[in-house]
């Protein structure tokens, strides 16, 4: 599909999504808006299965606040550059916790408890981080990898204009779009592999779990900027 007429299709979408018997709800990681978005969802659907983005060694490092020492063979997993950006990622996101003062990833620890509290099943859809990072080093442009690294380090993610943001709620629609767009003009290597490629893989598994359980409710947590992406691939599953 032309992107031209895939954005259009995607400009009015709000952050939670219905699509047969999935609720699709958008979240940003730092937020208190996403915590009670998440109780709320769930406490409202009482769904089958909760599924949320993360994978197997994310939740594991999530629920445990005791970070476990890296090794070689870590390095080796994820290649030099993909485990570098995942040192420099963790911690973007810790001081923009602690700007907040709320844990990265509360939503999610959230929706863990929640399921194990009610009994629901828990479904980890996202793709292996070690092979997400794996692709970062071998794929990525190096120029991207130069730019993203300088930019992380002099905290100037965001354009030079001052931009307004509430870092205690999902960020808005035209927000979301035009971090997007940003991303995937200067970093177009980065943005396939940590949206576009992981978008579709999140998109499969929820298909197969609505295909597995057609009669009951499944309430999906993934970040607010894949909500559009995926509730697209869900509706026109028949083009993979």
């Amino acid at each position: 599909m032309e992107e031209r007429k895939y954005f259009k299709l995607f400009k009015d979408f709000p952050p939670m999504q219905h699509i047969q018997n999935l609720i699709l709800v958008g979240t940003s990681h730092i937020a208190q808006q996403s915590v009670d978005d998440v109780k709320s969802a769930i406490q409202t659907h009482k769904p089958k299965v909760i599924a949320i983005e993360l994978d197997k060694k994310r939740m594991d490092a999530l629920l445990h606040t005791q970070r476990r020492k890296m090794h070689i063979s870590d390095i080796k997993r994820m290649g030099v550059k993909g485990f570098l950006f995942n040192i420099i990622g963790a911690w973007a996101e810790k001081k923009l916790g602690k700007m907040v003062g709320l844990p990265p990833g509360s939503e999610m620890k959230t929706a863990i408890h929640l399921a194990k509290e009610t009994n629901t099943l828990l479904a980890l859809i996202d793709q292996d981080i070690h092979v997400t990072l794996k692709k970062l080093s071998k794929e990525m442009a190096f120029s991207e990898k130069l730019r993203l690294i300088k930019e992380i380090l002099v905290s100037t993610i965001l354009p030079k204009q001052k931009i307004k943001i509430d870092l205690r709620r999902v960020p808005s629609e035209q927000l979301i779009a035009k971090l997007t767009q940003r991303m995937k003009k200067e970093y177009p290597s980065l943005y396939r592999i940590l949206v576009t490629e992981r978008n579709l893989f999140m998109a499969k598994a929820l298909y197969k779990i609505m295909n597995s359980y057609p009669q009951e409710k499944i309430v999906a947590i993934v970040g607010a900027g894949h909500v559009k992406d995926i509730a697209y691939l869900l509706k026109k599953e028949e083009t993979w």
